[in-house]
């Protein structure tokens, strides 16, 4: 079954996307792309910690996703591709491996040069510039905190 949750949130693997999206979609497998994390293994047990024991995670650099893309696609049950941020979907969807997916941007916090768009959600230009190319380069990207809530298209979040 190919991965069914491809997300952008700063938080990763948390409660929300365990108990909100991992419980309702049925999710077997995590894969995190994230380059500082695919080298931390004791940041990794920490995430892991909080899995349940028939759920794995794989942590890979966007280079890794990239090379095993069918692979990691082609796991057994569903699945959820997890980045930290825009910035590596980003590279994802420029090589063509969101092709036919939705992305869903569910968590980025404010900081530095970035304004509010939704509770969950703050953009700045960088971030804005990268969903414009996901969008391009996948079926859609639309915001959504949880499973359960109305997706929020990415026209309507950056105001157009």
């Amino acid at each position: 079954m190919p991965l069914t949750l491809f997300r952008i949130d700063e938080r990763l693997i948390h409660g929300q996307v365990l108990v909100g999206w991992g419980t309702r979609l049925g999710l077997q497998y995590y894969v995190v792309v994230d380059d500082a994390l695919a080298g931390s293994g004791w940041e990794q047990d920490l995430y892991r910690s909080g899995l349940p024991d028939e759920v794995t995670a794989e942590f890979v650099t966007v280079d890794e996703a990239a090379m095993r893309f069918a692979e990691l696609d082609g796991r057994e049950g569903p699945g959820a591709l997890l980045t930290r941020g825009t910035r590596a979907m980003r590279k994802l969807a420029e090589q063509g491996l969101l092709d036919g997916r939705r992305v869903n941007v569910g968590g980025l916090h404010g900081g530095a040069g970035r304004e509010r768009v939704l509770d969950y959600l703050y953009l700045g230009e960088c971030e804005r510039a990268d969903l414009e190319v996901i969008n391009h380069h996948s079926e859609s990207v639309v915001a959504r905190d949880l499973p359960t809530t109305r997706p929020i298209s990415l026209d309507t979040v950056l105001g157009k």
